[in-house]
């Protein structure tokens, strides 16, 4: 398995992280309004499947970096994210402590965020865990502990009816069987992928079965049942990564791979635009609340792709979405690596 960027796999992390951005820009933007647009349709088709692939892809390229020391292994899995996630926790922070400030006093406000460290923090709980899932993955494959055996508890904790409020132990329970699956199955699917690219007329014909059911379980409200989120993100993350192996086959939406290569980018700098974009259109009141959605999504995705040209233009800003040299583990910046980020 090649650990270069492979561009169905960077399709998949496109539509992907354009579904993340969409259901938080929808569904502020709808909250904001008091009402719901015809975008809160689309939002919710993708429910199912939206963080399971998310998380199924990230760990596709594990295996090629699980034998690590361990040293080595927490600069690039855990450091690495911390690093991102106190960066912009600070940064989101800095933004809604006067909110936070007119609810509470400002007297709470160092304690909310000192509780960031251990509640992951608005839009940025996706890279608190991801360090959790890979120390996680990692143990289990130093003590020999079979996959089979991990992959079944993984799924139990799915199905199993957890909610203790701390979102470290509930998106642990729920989202843990997708990426260790996405590292287990990885072999498989590449070879899925590489079966999708040549057979268009099929998988056109399988993902339009899996529309209608995926739309059916969700339009009769049994989406949300428990065994049934475990089926539907696994046949949604297949259906992504036809759709994906397709699109990278016919070389259409070629915007896709890039944002998908750029993922972290946008997931990390996306809340900014899309809270000023929604004040400012819900105050101007002139489109509906679908076409507000709409817009807000399209600004929030491509806003931080700006951000990132004006950085390389300039040289300026890099420590946004580059790790510097000293939020390294002594003795780790510069090793070679040829892992595939999991963004």
């Amino acid at each position: 398995m090649t650990s270069s960027r492979v561009e169905w796999v960077d399709t998949a992390k496109g539509i992907c992280i354009i579904f993340v951005v969409m259901m938080h820009s929808v569904l502020g933007v709808e909250a904001a309004a008091g009402q719901v647009g015809w975008m809160h349709a689309v939002v919710a088709f993708a429910a199912p499947f939206r963080m399971p692939d998310f998380f199924l892809i990230s760990g596709l390229f594990l295996s090629n970096v699980i034998a690590r020391d361990w040293k080595l292994y927490l600069d690039r899995k855990v450091v690495h994210f911390a690093y991102f996630y106190i960066l912009w926790m600070s940064i989101q922070f800095l933004f809604k402590a006067p909110f936070f400030a007119a609810e509470d006093g400002w007297a709470a406000v160092p304690g909310l965020y000192l509780l960031g460290f251990v509640q992951p923090f608005g839009t940025l709980w996706f890279i608190y865990m991801l360090p959790v899932f890979f120390v996680i993955s990692k143990f289990a494959h130093d003590k020999g502990l079979p996959w089979q055996a991990m992959l079944g508890v993984a799924a139990l904790l799915h199905i199993a009816p957890i909610h203790t409020g701390s979102l470290i132990i509930d998106e642990l329970a729920s989202r843990f069987v997708f990426f260790y699956a996405g590292y287990v199955f990885a072999p498989k699917i590449f070879e899925l992928a590489d079966w999708a690219s040549s057979r268009l007329a099929l998988c056109l014909a399988i993902l339009a079965l899996w529309a209608l059911v995926n739309g059916s379980f969700v339009a009769l409200g049994w989406s949300g049942l428990s065994i049934v989120t475990l089926v539907l993100g696994g046949a949604g993350a297949i259906a992504i990564i036809l759709t994906s192996s397709l699109l990278a086959q016919v070389g259409q939406l070629r915007f896709l791979p890039y944002f998908g290569a750029n993922s972290i980018v946008i997931y990390l700098a996306f809340f900014f635009p899309m809270g000023v974009m929604r004040i400012v259109l819900l105050k101007l009141g002139f489109l509906d609340i679908g076409t507000v959605s709409l817009v807000v999504t399209t600004v929030s995705v491509i806003s931080p792709i700006i951000l990132l040209w004006l950085i390389q233009k300039t040289d300026l800003g890099w420590f946004l979405f580059k790790r510097p040299g000293w939020a390294y583990l002594k003795g780790t910046f510069g090793s070679s690596s040829t892992h595939q980020p999991a963004e």
